[in-house]
């Protein structure tokens, strides 16, 4: 494809924030046909790892709705749902915890930290010896990296930390003749495989099993086999799409973002020269990070915050050792002027993950005890769970969660706002709360990698240049075959009477 034939389709493809904000509208418009409600909420406490955990979750039946519907105003000075403010309050919106302003910032941060290590010239000599080492056997790239991103989805939770190795692993693919979305695949589809269809994960599984009273990490067994089954399926689907990439190229739906990549970080194109000693010390100092950032998730449960500062850290370091050694003609102000550049790089993915939690604002926010046409939306789509049979009843639940995941794309949140009355309600139907929650992780999971208002999705397709509407339209029939698997699972779970 030619770069006039490539500009031609990025000019027709919507941009995210364009389509971010007719969404944005359609909520503005629903707020006019629907009313608010609110409930009651309560603490209740499960145990995990040995120590009691305690959780605010909603309380089954207490839902209230306002007897007249209340649209978000288009523009008010104190009425937080208006339309015209959904921006600022979107990119204002959560904590340093999670989405929008957390995300926004650890992409920010992380974006500085590259983009120092980048300018050093280090990653590309070092990728470039790597590629050199696999020549002929590049493909096996793809099921590597897929499986180690699936095991730390399913271990730990990985998700936003795969931002990270977007980064790293694009060139690589790029380089070897593969594209961007086979990158995205690798890392961060990957990570929401293994966190979808996870047997041990501690922020879906632990939880869900907690809140809906089961004894938490049990029904292990089948889970695992459910992610290897899951994890199979990604590899094969994803070293099929990339050999079909590598021998046409032009069948590669992000021409424009393979473009950017050839032209700024094309690693066959470096000279072949030995690296020096302050190169070396650099790739050491981003391999201790990353290493550090995982010891600190796994032991400590790092998050957002602490992650962030710990890649800031370790960008600010290989800054120092590349003005000692003078690697790329390093200078102090360079390490200023690498860090401003890269932040600037992905402030574009930055805004557009405050941008999609304007949404949430425009419907009133997540807040339960707050009246919102979200918690409507809940309410209501829940009771219409009731009265199907026992297979029907697990599907609607399955697909609830996947659409309910759009809103809330959180899975601990979403947890603690759906269980408290998706177990009640699988109580009534016949199903046993171990399928609700196999149901909850499924539909939280899988759809991570589609909604536009997972912050860890857009994070990734930002650093990666490729836009949610390109990026939909080809995830579509994956997460299609990853839906027909999940309902064979829950029918199967049903069928064995999984407890």
């Amino acid at each position: 494809m030619s770069s006039s034939e490539a500009t031609t389709q990025v000019k027709s493809v919507p941009d995210t924030l364009i389509l971010i904000f007719g969404i944005v509208v359609f909520a503005w418009l629903l707020t006019y046909f629907v009313a608010p409600g609110s409930f009651e909420t309560e603490t209740v406490s499960y145990e995990y790892g040995g120590k009691v955990n305690e959780k605010v979750v909603l309380k089954s039946g207490s839902y209230q709705q306002q007897d007249e519907v209340q649209p978000s105003p288009i523009f008010s000075a104190s009425d937080d749902r208006s339309l015209l403010s959904f921006a600022f309050n979107g990119l204002t919106s959560g904590s340093k915890y999670g989405a929008a302003i957390g995300v926004m910032m650890f992409i920010i941060l992380i974006g500085g930290a590259f983009g120092i290590i980048m300018q050093t010239k280090a990653i590309d000599k070092g990728l470039l010896r790597v590629i050199k080492l696999i020549k002929g056997n590049d493909i096996l790239i793809v099921p590597i990296l897929a499986l180690l991103f699936s095991l730390g989805g399913a271990i730990f939770g990985m998700g936003e930390e795969a931002i990270v190795f977007a980064i790293i692993v694009t060139p690589i693919m790029i380089s070897l003749g593969y594209d961007s979305i086979t990158a995205v695949m690798c890392t961060y589809v990957a990570t929401q495989i293994g966190f979808a269809s996870s047997w041990m994960n501690p922020f879906n599984v632990a939880i869900g099993q907690g809140l809906a009273g089961v004894a938490v990490m049990s029904g292990s067994g089948f889970r695992f086999i459910m992610w290897s089954v899951f994890t199979t399926v990604l590899i094969l689907f994803s070293v099929r799409y990339a050999r079909t990439v590598k021998a046409k190229p032009e069948l590669s739906p992000s021409p424009e973002s393979n473009q950017y990549f050839k032209e700024h970080h094309d690693l066959t194109e470096l000279p072949d020269e030995k690296m020096t000693t302050g190169e070396i010390l650099v790739l050491l100092t981003l391999t201790a990070g990353i290493i550090w950032v995982i010891w600190g998730v796994l032991v400590h449960g790092y998050y957002i915050p602490e992650i962030a500062t710990q890649f800031f850290v370790t960008g600010i370091v290989a800054g120092v050792i590349a003005v000692i050694f003078k690697v790329n003609n390093f200078r102090t102000n360079t390490i200023a002027e690498s860090f401003r550049q890269g932040a600037a790089d992905l402030l574009p993915a930055a805004l557009v993950v405050g941008f999609a939690q304007g949404i949430l604002a425009v419907l009133g926010g997540t807040n339960p005890e707050t009246p919102s046409v979200l918690n409507t939306i809940l309410h209501h789509t829940a009771g219409l769970l009731e009265g199907f049979s026992e297979t029907v009843s697990a599907i609607s639940m399955f697909l609830f969660q996947a659409v309910f995941n759009f809103f809330v794309a959180s899975g601990s949140g979403q947890a603690a706002l759906t269980m408290p009355l998706m177990a009640p309600i699988a109580d009534l139907v016949g199903v046993t709360r171990q399928v609700a929650v196999l149901t909850f992780q499924l539909g939280d999971g899988l759809t991570n990698i589609f909604v536009p208002t997972s912050a860890a999705l857009m994070g990734t397709l930002g650093v990666t240049k490729i836009e949610w509407s390109t990026w939909a339209k080809f995830i579509s029939k994956f997460l299609l075959l990853n839906f027909v698997l999940a309902i064979g699972f829950i029918i199967v779970a049903i069928f064995i009477g999984y407890e």
